[in-house]
């Protein structure tokens, strides 16, 4: 999972393998299972990166999944009833299950790759973007909410277990619409992980038991506008970073706070979410710490361009930087 870039890279990590494809069955979700590659190609048209460039992640296989799922539940995703519930694609259920293994879980196994490559670049860089991951509602023995693998979770204890030298201490910022609540149950009574979750607390998945292993919980009403949620992210990100002190940030980007995505149901602006990203990046690099950036959910098929354009923003902020190339 591991492996160190070239000096022409950027810890921008992609490939095209992270888009999900079944038959067309995937537009039966709401989800925009062609994001990535969606917002892959906004950034290769505005020339920040290309396939030279970008970094591409081995698939997490199940040796790598191990680490935190049971062999009980990675055995279960043979069956495409269960996976089906997880996708929230009834059909799928009705589908052999080595299509739904190629076309939707191997997907998340690549991106789930990307997500534990980018807690090792960011450590290497200051800072790391997987244009996938961010299955937050996905914990070592359960599925739910379009996450079939707990890729935060992986990330944070594949650092524990393999740069236990310079980490000791890891924060998750979620900033998803939805509570995390996979990598809450993971974590809760971790003192090493602490979590500071935003979201709306009138939509799924109102896990009230994962919540307590929440350390900063700030729950939103339905509707919450920019002013007031960007008031609120700044406030406590920076009182936890002082409190806290992590030695990394594990930052889940959610897009589905926009205004009219209806399974968010906030109403922030694309111009909030670009200053949202630009707000935790400058908190983060400003105290030194590196981070690592997830894009989980977002509904609407323009999220794709909100993505690009924060990333961009982050770079002509010089909050990320591209590399030097050498003659």
């Amino acid at each position: 999972m591991y492996f160190d870039i070239e000096d022409n890279q950027l810890p921008i990590i992609y490939r095209k393998e992270y888009n999900v494809h079944f038959c067309g069955m995937e537009k039966l979700h709401p989800f925009d299972a062609r994001k990535w590659g969606h917002v892959f190609k906004l950034l290769k048209l505005s020339e920040f990166v290309d396939e030279n460039t970008v970094t591409k992640p081995n698939e997490a296989t199940t040796e790598y999944l191990l680490l935190v799922h049971s062999k009980k539940y990675i055995n279960s995703l043979k069956c495409s009833f269960n996976v089906a519930k997880i996708a929230e694609i009834p059909p799928l259920m009705l589908v052999p299950n080595f299509f739904v293994q190629h076309g939707y879980l191997k997907p998340m196994r690549y991106q789930t790759g990307g997500s534990i490559l980018a807690g090792k670049l960011a450590l290497d860089k200051g800072w790391a973007i997987n244009l996938g991951g961010g299955f937050h509602h996905c914990s070592s023995d359960k599925g739910q909410g379009f996450c079939p693998y707990a890729d935060i979770s992986l990330l944070v204890k594949y650092l524990f277990e393999y740069k236990s030298d310079v980490v000791k201490k890891v924060m998750i910022v979620d900033l998803d619409a939805h509570q995390g609540n996979g990598h809450e149950r993971d974590f809760m009574k971790n003192k090493k992980v602490f979590i500071l979750d935003i979201y709306n607390k009138d939509i799924y998945p109102h896990d009230y038991e994962a919540a307590a292993g929440i350390s900063c919980r700030i729950p939103l009403y339905s509707f919450t506008e920019d002013e007031e949620y960007l008031t609120k992210v700044q406030f406590h990100l920076d009182k936890s970073l002082k409190l806290f002190k992590p030695d990394l940030v594990v930052y889940n980007a959610g897009t589905d706070i926009l205004k009219g995505d209806r399974l968010g149901l906030l109403s922030i602006s694309s111009e909030g979410i670009i200053r949202r990203d630009e707000l935790v990046f400058k908190l983060v690099r400003s105290a030194h710490i590196p981070i690592a950036m997830l894009t989980s959910g977002g509904y609407l098929k323009h999220t794709a361009t909100i993505i690009a354009t924060s990333i961009l923003n982050l770079y002509d902020k010089n909050l990320i930087n591209k590399p030097i190339c050498r003659v």
